[in-house]
């Protein structure tokens, strides 16, 4: 058992293993998986292993690891305004994350097979909209799932700009898969025991790619023993924004631009406070195959740093130590400055907390 990265501390720290290990490479992506603490789609019970690179599993509920989802997320290549399908949807935290790039012109649908799954996911995806700062950082795709098998999506529904299978899919169901696309359209699923990226170039021309080797759990046949009969899954209808909905979107763009307009003229405001910085971690070059719970994938972790530069990082270390020092203390926690700016607006309270999407923090 082992993860392609180290473990980190926490959210921040994972994420910056992802990066050195080059599971991510893009800044929008990176975004995305610092707004959503990956700890807080777990159960409370196992939250110590949130940021080990591993995947986790409990009865139904199941998250992949997250050098997984770092590839996923890459290759999906996201862009605000596009449709999403992620079949398997889960817990909601890769259409969370996705919703975050998609923006609110976007569509975000999940499929999930088991109903108390799909309970668990709207909870954590309330938890999030109610609670999290890195909401308003965001205009958001709001997720909506559907229960049902993914392999029984009625043949009339829209298809997708991007679609993720989080389960094996047999080689007799990559045309299914396919059709579910958009000419444009990508594709990322395991087919054959490989993470594979499907292009539609055309209606009746692919481009494919094999990203990495894994194992996932295989998609689940349908059963109609019970009926004989197909249970069609009927996917949401795509939904026209209100006027309502589409002045709120505005008015808060409107005051983001505010926001950094003054911040550029103030040189503070909305900067992140810098976190601390860690100590180097050296590894050795490395080629591995790492068995996760269902999973398996090729570890592409490579390192510059041999033996012979061990004296040289111990030195560096030291140094980076002592000039962290002074500053063990913890920052101050960041300000959210659009709900700030809301509130301080000569406006009647339901329409302050209508903008604020009625949220508790």
């Amino acid at each position: 058992m082992g993860g392609a990265v180290s473990a980190g501390e926490d959210n921040d720290e994972l994420i910056d293993n992802l990066k050195e290990a080059q599971y991510i490479r893009t800044e929008l992506v990176e975004q995305a998986f610092r707004a959503i603490d990956r700890a807080d789609y777990y159960l409370e019970e196992f939250k110590d292993s949130a940021y080990k690179d591993l995947a986790w599993k409990h009865g139904n509920i199941h998250l992949s690891a997250p050098c997984i989802y770092s590839e996923v997320m890459e290759a999906l290549d996201l862009q605000p305004g596009l449709s999403f399908l992620n079949l398997g949807s889960g817990t909601g935290y890769l259409s969370s994350m996705v919703g975050l790039i998609l923006g609110p012109f976007g569509v975000n649908h999940g499929v999930e097979l088991h109903s108390d799954v799909i309970e668990y996911a709207k909870q954590k995806l309330d938890f999030f909209i109610k609670t999290s700062d890195s909401f308003d950082k965001f205009e958001f795709c709001e997720p909506s799932f559907v229960t049902g098998n993914c392999l029984e999506i009625s043949p009339d529904c829209t298809q997708y700009d991007r679609v993720y299978c989080g389960a094996g899919v047999q080689k007799e169901h990559e045309n299914y898969m396919k059709n579910l696309l958009k000419v444009g359209g990508i594709l990322v699923m395991p087919l054959e025991e490989k993470l594979t990226k499907i292009t539609r170039t055309g209606p009746s021309a692919w481009e494919t790619k094999k990203i990495l080797a894994v194992s996932f759990a295989p998609l689940i046949q349908p059963n109609h023993a019970d009926s004989g009969k197909s249970r069609l899954v009927h996917l949401p209808p795509v939904a026209v924004r209100s006027l309502q909905d589409l002045a709120r979107i505005a008015i808060r763009g409107t005051i983001k631009k505010i926001i950094h307009q003054e911040t550029m003229r103030n040189g503070n405001g909305l900067k992140n406070p810098p976190r601390f910085k860690r100590r180097r971690v050296r590894r050795r070059r490395m080629e591995t195959i790492v068995f996760l719970d269902k999973e398996v994938f090729a570890s592409r972790i490579s390192s510059p740093s041999d033996d012979n530069n061990n004296s040289e990082d111990i030195e560096e270390e030291r140094h980076e130590e002592e000039e962290t020092k002074p500053s063990e203390l913890k920052p101050d926690p960041p300000v959210n400055f659009l709900r700030e700016k809301v509130l301080s607006l000569p406006l009647p309270d339901p329409l302050k907390y209508y903008l604020l999407y009625y949220r508790e923090k």
